[in-house]
């Protein structure tokens, strides 16, 4: 007997299924903080007309979902694009057209609103994942990397030549600036220049 596919949108009591597909790639935390976070992400997809959790079951059963976003390329190429973000399938349900019907309502979302473009994404170390999107005309664009901010410190620190980085003073200058447009005082405040020894320092005008 053939078994039956149907695509729905996520509902509050899908939570618990979706951090059963979702929990490697969520935030490190206890089991009720992750299916708090589901319930927060299909709320949040519920009130807005820009994201949708597509949910796929088969006989009944959850075996995977994905979660759409109409959105730009990114926040400086404008050109309108839906973000398939996490298609995953539950490993029982892998190799039975789950994922392709994921994609497929990437692209109905997509054509739907007018929208030209679908991205999707996989982690790096997926083989299968980014075979499976690459079968799907879905090219690679750009690497996202990641590291915690102060290992990036660190690199930095290691690695620094040149003019000295200058985010405390610059910070400094721009507190000045919005206390002095709070308090009505003038708008052209304070240039900022660098000095010899490569410090982010107001200047007079």
């Amino acid at each position: 007997m053939r078994s039956s596919l149907n695509l729905r949108r996520a509902e509050d009591d899908d939570a618990e299924a979706l951090v059963e597909l979702w929990e490697s790639v969520m935030r490190k935390a206890d089991r009720e903080d992750l299916v708090a976070d589901a319930r927060e992400v299909i709320a949040d997809c519920a009130d807005s007309t820009e994201c949708c959790i597509v949910v796929a079951e088969v006989d009944g059963v959850v075996a995977g979902s994905v979660y759409l976003r109409a959105t730009t390329v990114t926040p400086v190429n404008l050109e309108p694009v839906v973000q398939a973000v996490h298609p995953h399938v539950a490993p029982p349900f892998q190799g039975r057209g789950v994922g392709k019907a994921l994609i497929e309502a990437a692209v109905t979302y997509a054509e739907d609103r007018g929208i030209g473009q679908v991205a999707s994404a996989a982690m790096a170390g997926s083989r299968d994942a980014n075979r499976f999107l690459a079968r799907l005309a879905l090219g690679p664009m750009a690497t996202l990397r990641l590291a915690p901010a102060a290992a990036v410190r660190a690199k930095l620190a290691a690695n620094g030549r040149g003019i000295r980085a200058p985010s405390r003073q610059l910070s400094q200058v721009l507190a000045v600036r919005r206390s002095m447009r709070r308090s009505g005082g003038t708008q052209d405040g304070p240039g900022l220049g660098v000095t010899r020894s490569g410090r982010l320092e107001p200047t007079r005008r």
